[in-house]
């Protein structure tokens, strides 16, 4: 595997490829743009990979991805792939006034369609045909060809994993992921879908490393990692995760602290276990001690070192982004 990071900007980018950082993510929120972020990562970078980790899929038409890819790719050709997620219900529908029901089957078609822009050639048409996307396009410019740029789902719950392996190229682990969710959930899940789709390529595995690395002030890093798993596990979606590792409790006091605004509660429900199995994190020494144990627990292919966001500032996220290129020998690279 390689190791990457979220996009740390362009003071901590050119540092951080020098020293072997192999890949750089973006994303989407209502503060930014996943593909503006893209454009910046490939003029501000040299070889690493780069892409969407993820991008709201339903928040563009399959046209608008594979246009955006295809402008990206002749600056960074061979170096980038696409991460989508569904979002939430709500988002979709209260954010973006688009249709957010039958997620998996509309994200489904949603990576269909993209690659059927994104596999067209000269001189063809650009088909497909499903429940909720039909084109049609008759592109007679000369600006097409194939791109083979990888597709990734987000895959948390087994049905979202399952699609991952027969309709993508591989999976996006959560931040929240640990040994046991993906051995004994994702990897099955996501074999199972391969194995639907006649797909003998093992499926692509990215996905996020909750990592907060402060050697000045460890017990502040851990917080932090504290605060964004508790962030994380206010959402139901994960209940499933939640009852297997046995975590009800913990899940239930972190959820009620959240309701009444109490921060610190909130924080303080997040157990040693919870830490230990999902984050890494304290001093340089306790992060890298931490990573060597989780090596069976990442996913194989890139593990992108995710600073802390919830209530973090932008300073010391990229001061997080910076102190993690101390752990990027811990676990030897392979391509």
């Amino acid at each position: 595997m390689r190791f990457g990071m979220p996009w740390p900007g362009r003071d901590v980018a050119p540092e951080a490829e020098q020293a072997g950082v192999g890949a750089f993510c973006a994303g989407d929120f209502v503060d930014r743009d996943a593909y503006l972020t893209l454009a910046e990562i490939v003029s501000g970078t040299e070889t690493a990979l780069a892409g969407p980790a993820i991008t709201y899929a339903f928040a563009r038409t399959p046209y608008a991805h594979a246009t955006a890819l295809r402008q990206l790719h002749a600056q960074a050709p061979g170096r980038l792939f696409l991460g989508l997620g569904s979002a939430a219900f709500r988002i979709n529908r209260d954010w973006f006034g688009v249709p957010g029901d039958h997620p998996v089957d509309r994200i489904a078609e949603t990576a269909g369609a993209i690659r059927a822009w994104l596999h067209a050639e000269n001189g063809a048409r650009v088909q497909y045909s499903g429940e909720y996307y039909s084109i049609d396009a008759d592109v007679r410019a000369p600006v097409l060809g194939r791109l083979d740029i990888p597709v990734l789902l987000a895959g948390f719950n087994t049905r979202m994993a399952a699609t991952a392996g027969r309709v993508a190229d591989g999976v996006i682990g959560h931040g929240l992921f640990t040994r046991s969710w993906w051995d004994a959930v994702v990897r099955p899940a996501v074999a199972r879908g391969a194995a639907e789709s006649g797909n003998t390529e093992r499926p692509l595995e990215y996905g996020w490393i909750i990592t907060a690395v402060d050697d000045d002030a460890p017990e502040r890093a851990i917080a932090d990692a504290r605060r964004m798993i508790a962030f994380y596990l206010t959402v139901k979606t994960y209940d499933p995760y939640v009852a297997h590792h046995g975590w009800q409790e913990p899940v239930a006091q972190l959820r009620s602290a959240f309701r009444s605004g109490d921060t610190e509660a909130m924080t303080a429900a997040v157990t040693d276990e919870m830490l230990t199995e999902i984050a890494v994190c304290g001093t340089t020494s306790e992060a890298r001690k931490a990573l060597a144990a989780r090596a069976g627990s990442l996913p194989q292919d890139i593990g992108f070192f995710a600073p802390p966001s919830y209530l973090v500032s932008r300073r010391r996220r990229a001061a997080y982004a910076r102190a993690s290129l101390g752990l990027l020998d811990v676990i030897p690279a392979t391509s």
